[in-house]
Order: C-alpha cells, then sequence, then structure tokens
C-alpha cells in the first residue's frame, strides 16, 4: 500500500497474498442481494489510443470508477500498454476512500466472477476442467477453479501447444493438443482465448456440461458456436453488460438464433435461487461479461481486507 492524493493506494503486492477466491466470489455473490445498481461506460479515442472508464453506483456500498488507458505503441516504448486505476467513493456523502491498481481488480474480479458463475450451475462432483487459452486470465482460472473445487484436475489447450505446455508446467496441469476429444472428457469448459470467431463446437459437447465463457468482451468477438448456444439453458452475468454489447450473445441474438428469453437468469436470479440448473444432463452456459458493478463489489472487498489486516 502506497498513498496518493492523501488516498490509500492498494497494490498488488499490497493485496494479492491476503486475498482467497472463494471469499473474493462470495463478495460477489453479496453484492447481488438486493441493492440498485446504476452502470456507464465511456470510451474516448485518439487514432489507436483508448481511454475506457466503466463506473458502478450501488446504493450502500458506494461508487466506482475504474478508468483504463490503452497504448498500442507503449511496448515499443519500453511499456506496458494497459494503464489504470479505480476510485473508490463513499455512498452517503460521496468522499474517496481508496485508489486500488486496476490490474488488481480486473484479475480477482473476472476469474471470481468464473467461479461463482460455475459454483451455482455446475453439476456437483465435478473432476475435470478444461481450459481454452493460456494467458493471464487462465493462469487466474486455475487457482480460483482449484480454491472452488479442492481436487479438481486442471487440462489446458492453446492454438499455441507451446504456450499450453509452459502453462501447465508452471501450474502443474495437463495440456491437451485434440481439443474436441479434451472438451468431450470434461466437466468444467472455461474459454479464455479472445477469439473473433469460435473456436469451440456445440456439436463435441455432452450432457451435463458447465460453460464458462470469458473470452470475448466485444460486440466482434465469439468463442463458442451458434450450436453450443441452442443446446444449453443460458445464463450470465448481468443481462446489461451482455446481451448488447458482446457479440457471443448480441450476435446470435440479432440473427433469431436464440431470443433473450432463452437467457434464463443473471447472477441477481442465481444467486436468489430463482434460477438455475434443472436437471443434471442440462448443459449450462454461463457467460461472464464483466462490469462495474464487480469491479466495486470486489474493490470493496479489498477494502475490508486491507482494513482487517491493520493497515488501514
Amino acid at each position: 500500500m502506497t498513498q496518493g492524493a492523501g488516498l490509500p493506494y492498494l497494490t498488488v503486492e499490497a493485496l494479492d497474498r491476503r486475498l482467497d477466491w472463494v471469499a473474493v466470489a462470495d463478495a460477489i455473490a453479496d453484492g447481488h442481494r438486493g441493492a440498485d445498481t446504476r452502470l456507464s461506460d465511456q470510451f474516448l479515442t485518439r487514432g489507436p489510443d483508448t481511454l475506457l472508464s466503466r463506473a458502478a453506483w450501488i446504493d450502500g456500498m458506494g461508487v466506482g470508477v475504474k478508468s483504463v488507458t490503452v497504448m498500442p505503441g507503449n511496448p515499443d516504448r519500453g511499456l506496458p500498454s494497459v494503464h489504470g486505476v479505480m476510485v473508490v467513493f463513499e455512498d452517503r456523502d460521496g468522499r474517496p476512500v481508496a485508489l486500488i491498481d486496476s490490474a488488481l481488480v480486473t484479475k480477482w474480479k473476472t476469474a471470481a466472477d468464473s467461479v461463482l458463475g460455475a459454483r451455482l450451475l455446475a453439476r456437483k462432483g465435478a473432476k475435470t476442467h478444461l481450459i481454452l487459452g493460456a494467458g493471464a486470465v487462465a493462469r487466474s482460472l486455475v487457482a480460483a477453479y482449484r480454491a472452488q473445487f479442492p481436487g479438481i484436475e486442471t487440462v489446458i489447450w492453446n492454438r499455441s501447444p507451446d504456450k499450453a505446455a509452459a502453462l501447465a508446467r508452471e501450474v502443474g496441469a495437463g495440456h491437451v493438443t485434440d481439443l474436441e476429444a479434451a472438451v468431450a472428457g470434461a466437466d468444467i469448459i472455461s474459454t479464455a482465448t479472445m477469439s473473433r470467431t469460435p473456436v469451440l463446437d456445440g456439436a463435441w459437447l455432452r450432457p451435463g456440461q458447465h460453460l464458462d465463457l470469458i473470452g470475448a468482451f466485444t460486440a466482434e468477438m465469439r468463442e463458442v458456436d451458434d450450436t453450443a448456444l441452442t443446446r444449453a439453458a443460458l445464463f450470465v452475468d448481468s443481462r446489461e453488460t451482455t446481451l448488447d454489447h458482446i457479440g457471443e450473445l448480441k450476435d446470435p441474438l440479432a440473427r433469431g438464433v436464440i431470443g433473450r428469453a432463452d437467457v434464463k437468469g443473471d447472477l441477481s436470479a442465481l444467486v436468489a435461487g430463482t434460477a438455475g440448473r434443472t436437471t443434471d444432463d442440462e448443459i449450462t452456459l454461463f457467460k461472464n461479461g464483466g462490469g462495474a458493478h464487480l469491479d466495486l463489489m470486489v474493490a470493496r472487498h479489498m477494502l475490508d481486507v486491507w482494513q482487517a489486516s491493520g493497515a488501514g
């Protein structure tokens, strides 16, 4: 923790080792119990450079604004392409109470969101977790799922087999090159590929599986095909941040492949128990779309952890 503008600045170094995946997922679940949420996103561009600001106001929890700059030319300058910070404000009086490294929030929010979806939708006794992708999100997913599902076997696939093998060695997982066979053998499948075209064929799925879709986050991106969507019971973390914004759902909705009523529930309904898996044979699909409300829930939990450590 360092100080910035008189506020605590929570960094990866200060908090990463103090956090727990199950507790962060619990914080997201708690945040969906009844509070009103307001969301707003803003994009500013200058040629290839982008400023993205995402804001949420949750009654009783406060206000959070996460702003990041994306500068594609930065690697040529010896700098990361993404920089960002999150500001947390008190709900009642609007006072700023903390600054948090945006990378810290995003890391824990993303994987915990998926783990919560799997906790609520996957069949009990899931034994095998297949991850498509071998980047930073995949690495977080390994740890998050192992925390939530102790003893689960992790298998990694990537378009570049060398990258899958390298991550598998790092985290003590298996790696595969035959994606169709790996899909058929998995109980839970997470996609974290950032692909613009489907990499998973819905014909490969078998009854009872759970799909956790993460990588697609723009209107042009897809990770699974139409068959996967029509075979599965569909769920999202938030209707507001997914249906009209992310290609995984926006594209098939526009073409009439699925309808809005085919989305059976969001995290609020799942946490409340008014939606969820109905049979062991059902294929469930959870679209992790992120959102500033999730950032705020996780940021508030981080602030509580920091204060409980005595530093606050």
